[in-house]
């Protein structure tokens, strides 16, 4: 294991739900730091924990005493500073010779598609402000050297503590309806199998796009309903959207960069991992 620590990963968003995760599946195994926007005491006295407002600081200044050989964005936020950041990271990936990206982007680059599942070859194309914004960030880093990029293309992710968990548990307290898209036929995937699978593209110095959703495919609104029965509600409101008459698929299969079976899930076993 001691070879591992080799690498020295710089996490953009440490704070975050999914640059927690991160960090706690990465750390033991490698040099580890991470950026943090809100001042927690907890951040404050780590030593590997940056305060990062990219919305006001130069990200040069932690790349310069990191120097990290992986950089892992998993920020969020406003689109316009986030773009400036990255581009800032891009420029420093092309000089530095042994320095690559790690994105985290997100099915939705492909929701102007509806008739199939999406693959990492496909040509991305986006109606909605987020997904436009995946792409402009994926096309940026697509123009480094093949080896120095990784883009992880995500669909929902769920967790216990994850925001979509926490959203619906919220829901059921306070009674409001959930919305539930009937035509909608996605893949899922836990934060716990992400990291996992991150891990292992590091371990095994991989590069390209990756496609991070189960398996299998299931419709939004029975992959919610089997999720808020796991939660133990009985009687929850639902409220059905309908934002077309057929069937439109959301879902990231791969079909060029599968991963080992033991780090593939289906949607039924996130599930089972909740609760």
């Amino acid at each position: 294991m001691a070879t591992l620590k080799k690498h020295r990963i710089l996490i953009l968003g440490v704070s975050g739900y999914l640059g927690s995760a991160i960090y706690k599946e990465l750390h033991s195994y490698y040099q580890t730091f991470g950026t943090y926007k809100t001042p927690l005491s907890s951040f404050e006295n780590n030593k590997h924990f940056f305060h990062y407002d990219f919305e006001e600081d130069d990200v040069f200044e932690i790349l310069n005493v990191v120097k990290p050989t992986i950089i892992i964005s998993a920020l969020r936020g406003d689109f316009t500073a986030q773009l400036t950041a990255h581009k800032h990271i891009f420029e420093y990936i092309s000089i530095q010779k042994n320095c690559k990206i790690i994105f985290l982007s997100s099915a939705n680059v492909f929701d102007a598609y509806s008739k199939f599942p999406s693959y990492e070859n496909d040509t991305t194309l986006s109606n909605s402000v987020y997904g436009h914004f995946k792409i402009r960030l994926e096309q940026l880093f697509l123009k480094l050297s093949p080896k120095k990029v990784i883009i992880l293309r995500l669909p929902m992710v769920f967790g216990v503590a994850s925001p979509r968990v926490n959203e619906l548990k919220l829901h059921l307290e306070f009674d409001t309806p959930i919305e539930l898209f009937p035509n909608l036929i996605m893949n899922v995937i836990s934060d716990k199998k992400v990291t996992q699978q991150l891990h292992y593209i590091i371990n095994r110095n991989k590069h390209g796009v990756f496609h991070l959703g189960s398996k299998d495919l299931v419709h939004h609104d029975d992959f919610i309903k089997d999720l808020v029965s796991k939660i133990g509600t009985e009687t929850p409101r639902y409220k059905l959207v309908y934002t077309t008459n057929d069937d439109r698929y959301l879902a990231v299969l791969p079909k060029e960069n599968k991963l080992p079976n033991h780090l593939q899930m289906y949607s039924l076993e996130i599930l089972e991992t909740l609760f």
